[in-house]
């Protein structure tokens, strides 16, 4: 005659036969009924999770054309399905409700934000590297030539993969920047 313990998992672990309570004592009803989120895909994607340099595979579960779960490649060399905290939740990155879709603009000494759209947005960024360039360019300096301008640097973030870094840094260095750096390496 079964009882109400017969419901806690521990007690089917020590009176079943499942001692290691790894398999039918841990199991409920309610997780009989459960599909597993990636279940449901209609199609797996791979890809490589942004926050390092290690590399780590993902595999992407997408859905109606939606993310709907990213997980380690368990077929890497490299991190064998597994993921740090950080990659683990790299679909946040892509699913957030608060990720900002839109370019967001506030002008010099102004209070309100306001939504640009892209086109204007790079002409804005293009006009203000060129100008900067060209007012802090050094050709010389105490009779050495340099070819540089100190007014331009950059500090990549940790959500830049290798590709990304790599032509960060041939960018910067084309345009004369010699401060170039990484938090990662901070």
């Amino acid at each position: 005659m079964k009882t109400w313990l017969d419901a806690w998992p521990v007690v089917r672990q020590l009176t079943g036969s499942d001692p290691s309570g790894r398999g039918e004592a841990v199991r409920s009803k309610r997780t009989d009924t459960l599909t597993p989120r990636t279940a449901t895909a209609d199609r797996v994607v791979q890809s490589i999770c942004p926050y390092c340099a290690v590399g780590c595979s993902q595999r992407v579960f997408v859905e109606d054309e939606q993310v709907t779960q990213i997980e380690g490649d368990p077929d890497s060399p490299i991190s064998r399905g597994r993921l740090c905290p950080k990659g683990a939740a790299s679909k946040s990155l892509v699913t957030s409700a608060t990720r900002q879709a839109k370019v967001r603009y506030r002008r010099p000494h102004g209070t309100e934000w306001e939504d640009l759209d892209l086109d204007t947005a790079m002409d804005m960024i293009a006009e203000r590297v060129l100008k900067t360039r060209r007012e802090t360019w050094q050709d010389e300096v105490d009779g050495k030539r340099v070819n540089r301008t100190m007014g331009i640097a950059s500090l990549g973030g940790a959500t830049l993969d290798n590709e990304e870094n790599y032509l960060m840094k041939k960018l910067y260095t084309a345009l004369g920047a010699v401060q170039v750096e990484n938090q990662a390496r901070i």
